[in-house]
């Protein structure tokens, strides 16, 4: 997800000598692993499932959260599922790194209770709404439902009801997002628990799909329709390290299953993080599933990819107009290839921030080091001093990302909403790295062709 995802941990590190991979940290940009330590190729399934469900009812079809528009959306991070990189505060003075070490200290519920009343409240779904915002994807942790033998604290699901009839009002669509999955699936803070991967333990995957049950009986129910969109299955689970690709893929196919039977509106779309390993590795997936549809519209599996570059070394190279280049083929590359994908996609995550820097002149270089007298970096100046080359430059790159996603995915969610420097959709609008309506353009047609 967005980068204070520790990618590898620390206490294992030694013995998976994973090479390459280094910890990551969205909070320091220059700490940038080298995530392709995936499998490069995963094995089909053969298994053959249950039948999709056959015929929708009209009547549900015309109450459901209207899936032919496109999703302009933003994540809710560190609201309900807490990130340390981007809510330090909270943790001040407690010396937890993650929500499970934080839930453990003398009066966390108290400072939960607070945090999750105050941090995102209707008046923030006004104001998002009037930016051209229709999509809310809102993580949650598997620890809401089923705290049972954990230090997880619960009580974040009223506040995600809650937002759900903010999102109703102002008609927005919403993803519930499990981020944080029983054993943790990634070993990031936005799991809950850094340094551990043990989410492929048998115990912790049933666990997982129960607690997907549960969520959907009650958001996959017809009275929320109208504004769910969908349920993601899990976010970011690892496919390398002690995660197995074609596990993660077997688990997913039977946990669709599962989902939609628990699920009383059919078409609540079920949602699966690629794994770090693009959306056409889960072509046979996808024909399991659905391979009883016949409209290409009424396939409620749905895969999730997350579009950063700021995450590996070799983007840290790149310039701003090779940093566009490549996200204007995205569309025509693995990503997001229609043609070659095959079904649903949207960008679950991506962000304003990349690894430049910006002389005066408006010339564009790479990395975090100046060379001329005025120069500006966007790691290592706070955005609210940008000047307005490294400005123009990030919106350039901002509103090229949109262009693609727009014509090339069913929907997109920026990274969040409230973070630090250019990590913000509140700063992006605020200092002018987005327009005042996310479908504003002041760089328009940069990825003709």
């Amino acid at each position: 997800m967005r980068p204070s995802r520790l990618m590898a941990l620390t206490a294992s590190l030694a013995i998976l000598q994973l090479g390459s991979a280094m910890p990551w940290d969205r909070s320091n940009l220059q700490t940038v692993p080298d995530r392709q330590q995936a499998y490069n190729s995963s094995t089909n399934l053969v298994e053959s499932d249950q039948h999709l469900e056959g015929t929708l009812s009209s009547a549900l079809v015309q109450r459901k959260a209207d899936s032919t528009e496109r999703m302009r959306g933003v994540n809710i991070g560190s609201w309900l599922v807490l990130e340390y990189w981007m809510t330090p505060d909270i943790f001040a003075g407690t010396g937890a790194k993650d929500q499970i070490t934080f839930d453990a200290t003398p009066g966390a519920q108290a400072k939960l209770k607070k945090h999750w009343e105050t941090f995102f409240t209707e008046d923030d779904v006004k104001k998002l709404s009037s930016w051209g915002i229709n999509s809310l994807r809102i993580p949650v942790g598997f620890w809401a439902y089923d705290n049972e033998k954990t230090p997880y604290i619960s009580g974040a699901d009223a506040y995600l009801e809650k937002a759900i009839a903010w999102a109703r009002k102002y008609r927005m669509k919403v993803i519930v997002d499990c981020h944080g999955s029983p054993g943790s699936q990634n070993g990031f803070d936005s799991s809950g628990h850094t340094g551990v991967v043990q989410w492929q333990n048998p115990s912790n995957l049933e666990r997982s799909t129960r607690v997907l049950e549960t969520m959907a009986k009650k958001y996959g129910a017809e009275k929320y329709a109208d504004v769910v969109y969908g349920i993601e299955l899990v976010n970011e689970p690892i496919s390398w390290a002690q995660n197995d690709f074609l596990i993660t893929k077997i688990w997913a196919q039977q946990a669709y299953h599962r989902v939609q039977a628990a699920a009383t509106n059919k078409n609540l779309a079920i949602i699966m993080h690629d794994g770090f390993m693009r959306p056409e590795k889960w072509q046979d997936v996808s024909v399991n599933i659905t391979r009883h549809v016949r409209n290409k519209a009424d396939m409620n599996f749905v895969i999730d990819t997350h579009l950063y570059q700021n995450q590996v070394d070799a983007d840290s190279k790149l310039t701003q107009k090779e940093h566009i280049e490549k996200a204007c083929g995205w569309k025509r590359s693995e990503p997001l290839d229609q043609h070659q994908n095959g079904m649903p996609v949207i960008v679950g995550e991506f962000s304003a921030q990349t690894n430049i820097c910006a002389n005066p002149d408006g010339s564009i270089i790479a990395g975090s080091v100046c060379h001329k007298d005025g120069c500006q970096c966007s790691s290592n100046v706070d955005v609210e001093h940008w000047k307005q080359p490294l400005i123009d430059a990030t919106r350039r790159y901002v509103e090229a990302q949109l262009d693609t996603f727009e014509s090339s995915a069913k929907g997109w969610f920026m990274w969040s909403y409230k973070a630090p420097g250019a990590w913000g959709l509140d700063n992006a609008v605020k200092y002018g790295l987005i327009g005042k309506k996310v479908t504003d353009r002041r760089f328009p047609n940069q990825c003709k062709g």
